[in-house]
C-alpha cells in the first residue's frame, strides 16, 4: 500500500493538519490526510453541526458572488484563502452571470497549488488565474504579475476573505494585512469577510479553540465588534454585518440564523 505520505504533492506537511484540508474533509472532499481528518473529527466533537456551518458559509459564497455580480455590477475578484475546489467555485458562479468576469485566486497551501488546473477553467470571455501566495504578505499579492496581468486595478475589484482571517492572531496584525489589500483597490471595490464567533455558542467555540490549539492549528474566533473593525471606513451594505446565514437568505429566511457560528458582512469603498 502507498502511504499518505507518498501521495500528497511535494511540500505538504502530511504530520499537521491545513485549515483548507480540514475544510475541505467537512465538506466531503477527498483532498486530505489522516492529521487533517483527525483535526476535523475533533472540532466536530466540539461543534457538533460544523459540517452544516461549513456547508453555510459555501452558500454565502455563491450568494455573494451572485450579489456582486447582480447588483453592484462587479467584474473582477480577488479571492484570498481560496481553499480547495470545490465546484461551484467562485468563478463560476460569476461567469454564468457575467461571462467576461476576472478571477484571481490566492493560497499558501500547496494542495490548492496542486489543483489550481481546475480552478483555471475559465470563460473565454473572462479569465481565472492562482497565485501561490499568503496573506501575511499582501504587498506581495498586490505586486504579483499574475494579479496585475489579470486585474485592472482602476476599476472596482470584490476582496473575499472567506474564512481566513481565524487563522491569524491578533498579533500577526490581521487588520493591517487585510487593510494593504484595501488601499490598493480603486472607489467603488467591495470587501467580503466571514468570520467564526463565539457569540452565538462560547462554550462549543472554546472547546473548538481548544481542539485547534492541541492539533497545532491556530483559530482565532472574533465577536461582531471585533470583526467589524475590518471594514472601517468603507460603507457595509444591508443588512450590516450579520449571521452568515442571514445576510440576505434566498428563499424562506432561517428558523435560526444563528445556527452557522460565522458573522458574514459585505462593504463598498467610498
Amino acid at each position: 500500500m502507498v502511504s499518505e505520505d507518498a501521495q500528497a504533492p511535494v511540500g505538504v506537511d502530511t504530520s499537521i493538519p491545513h485549515s483548507a484540508r480540514v475544510y475541505d474533509w467537512w465538506l466531503g472532499g477527498k483532498d486530505n490526510f489522516a492529521v487533517d481528518r483527525a483535526m476535523g473529527a475533533a472540532m466536530i466533537q466540539a461543534i457538533p453541526g460544523l459540517r452544516d456551518m461549513a456547508a453555510e458559509n459555501r452558500r454565502f459564497v455563491h450568494r455573494v458572488a451572485r450579489y456582486l455580480v447582480t447588483e453592484a455590477g462587479i467584474r473582477q475578484f480577488l479571492d484570498v484563502g481560496t481553499g480547495i475546489p470545490t465546484p461551484p467555485n467562485l468563478h463560476e458562479v460569476a461567469q454564468r452571470l457575467a461571462p467576461q468576469t476576472r478571477v484571481v485566486y490566492v493560497d499558501n497551501d500547496p494542495i490548492v497549488l496542486a489543483h489550481a488546473r481546475a480552478l483555471m477553467v475559465s470563460t473565454p470571455q473572462g479569465r481565472s488565474e492562482y497565485i501561490h501566495a499568503d496573506l501575511r504578505e499582501p504587498a506581495k499579492i498586490m505586486a504579483d504579475p499574475t494579479l496585475t496581468g489579470t486585474l485592472d486595478l482602476d476599476q472596482p475589484v470584490a476582496l473575499t476573505l472567506i474564512a481566513i482571517l481565524m487563522l491569524m492572531r491578533d498579533e500577526d496584525d490581521p487588520i493591517g494585512k487585510v487593510r494593504v489589500l484595501m488601499d490598493a483597490l480603486p472607489s467603488g471595490s467591495y470587501l467580503t469577510i466571514t468570520h467564526p464567533t463565539q457569540d452565538f455558542n462560547p462554550a462549543e467555540m472554546a472547546a473548538a479553540v481548544a481542539a485547534a490549539t492541541h492539533g497545532h492549528m491556530t483559530l482565532v474566533p472574533r465577536t461582531h465588534a471585533e470583526v467589524e473593525r475590518f471594514f472601517d471606513g468603507w460603507e457595509l451594505i444591508e443588512p450590516g454585518l450579520a449571521p452568515v446565514m442571514g445576510w440576505r437568505p434566498e428563499g424562506a429566511p432561517p428558523a435560526d440564523d444563528k445556527a452557522a457560528y460565522y458573522w458574514a458582512g459585505v462593504a463598498r469603498k467610498p
